[in-house]
């Protein structure tokens, strides 16, 4: 592992490298190495110089969320170390900007960094003192990385000076070490109830499949049966356990009696049977799993699934046949909307906004007032959103045995 010295340990080292690589050549000898912006990489002087700038550094995908084995061992917790790759771009400058001189400048390079593919332990070690890169387990790699003609130009643009030879190659991986302790847990003395160890079952888990309000409606009403479906639900269930985004604490229910190995039913309590029906639930989304006593095992919960209660509602103080034009609709809502609950009126093909919504005891239902402009002749059928649940607006008729519009959820404008 490696420590925050390691960007500059491996500029360093590349610089060394490319020092030496063009000294051999008589030719190229006194030429310079520098590490600046392209913009000030060229200063007063005109000598041979090589210019290695690292314009780029990325997450190195393999290693980003990998912790070092060697310091985090298997049931432990620690950080990753920041893994990066780095990118460097080698410009030439000929002596007294001879580009016959750049050219070789490059070609000297490039061939150093070819035959050069990693870089050694003993050259990051001695490429600046404090450094601890040569200690990390992953060898530090030296790779071409061809640039197109439009990614060159914009890096050069960027930097507003003129384009020069110049070369890109990506340097891969650096690991710096992460400053946060690993968590270790204690050893486990036991397992389970007088180190008995793991309980093992000679049956199936339960586990469930669906939640389906009573047919043909999509969503469950206060006062009905949900049945839960599955499979292995007739192993010893000791609850049915409610969960929903607007309940403080999830609510446990008796299962109804009658329960097989496939499906159960569960009753959810309307106002006349429970006086705090109306406050505990509200409209919208839930999920239901089941607990179920195992032996040598405490409550084990199955998974959820989801289920949607509606809003029942009815539609208060309306004129008979109103005529065409603005209309005022005021819409008692069970159980009870919740502040951050998000409500909208359907009428006909219109979707409307809550216009004012009126505080109540926790035991009566949500008032709630619409107003809906230019209304035309004609019949239109209300329901009520709330969270992307809508209220039934039909039901089985007693005549036709088949589904119809609700009267009382019909406006008619004459």
């Amino acid at each position: 592992m490696s420590n925050a010295l390691s960007i500059v340990a491996v500029t360093d080292t590349l610089r060394n490298l490319l020092l030496y690589a063009i000294n051999a050549d008589d030719e190229l000898a006194g030429a310079q190495v520098t590490t600046s912006p392209l913009d000030k990489a060229r200063g007063g002087g005109t000598p041979n110089q090589l210019n290695l700038f690292l314009y780029q550094m990325a997450i190195n995908p393999a290693w980003c969320n990998m912790v070092i084995p060697a310091r985090v061992k298997g049931g432990e917790s620690g950080f990753p170390p920041l893994a990066l790759d780095l990118y460097y771009l080698v410009t030439a400058y000929g002596s007294k900007d001879d580009e016959t001189l750049s050219h070789r400048l490059l070609g000297q390079a490039m061939r150093c960094l070819h035959d050069h593919t990693t870089l050694e332990t003993e050259e990051l070690r001695n490429a600046l003192p404090g450094n601890d890169l040569h200690a990390q387990g992953e060898r530090v790699r030296i790779t071409l990385q061809p640039l197109s003609l439009e990614e060159m130009s914009k890096l050069w643009t960027t930097f507003q000076t003129q384009y020069r030879l110049s070369a890109a190659y990506k340097v891969s991986v650096v690991l710096i070490e992460s400053t946060k302790d690993a968590k270790s847990a204690l050893p486990v003395l036991t397992r389970g109830k007088e180190d008995r160890g793991a309980a093992v079952l000679g049956s199936l888990y339960p586990s469930l499949t669906e939640a389906v309000p009573p047919a043909p409606m999509p969503s469950l009403r206060l006062g009905q049966d949900l049945e839960i479906r599955g499979n292995n639900l007739d192993k010893n269930v000791v609850k049915v356990r409610i969960s929903g985004r607007h309940l403080s604490q999830p609510i446990e229910l008796d299962p109804l009696s009658g329960g097989t190995s496939e499906a159960l039913k569960v009753h959810i309590k309307s106002e006349s049977e429970d006086d705090g029906a109306l406050a505990r639930w509200a409209p919208g989304f839930y999920t239901v799993s089941l607990m179920i006593d195992l032996p040598e095992i405490a409550h084990w919960a199955t998974n959820e699934v989801p289920f949607a209660l509606a809003p029942d509602i009815a539609i208060e103080t309306i004129p008979k046949d109103p005529p065409p034009g603005d209309l005022a609709l005021s819409v008692t809502c069970r159980p009870r909307i919740r502040e951050d609950q998000r409500v909208t009126l359907l009428f006909g093909s219109q979707q409307i906004s809550v216009a004012s919504v009126t505080a109540t005891n926790a035991s009566e239902p949500t008032n709630l007032k619409f107003f809906i402009p230019d209304v035309k002749v004609g019949s239109y059928v209300v329901r009520l959103r709330v969270d992307g649940v809508d209220s039934p607006s039909a039901e089985i008729s007693e005549l036709t045995s088949r589904l119809e519009f609700k009267e009382g959820h019909k406006v008619i404008v004459a």
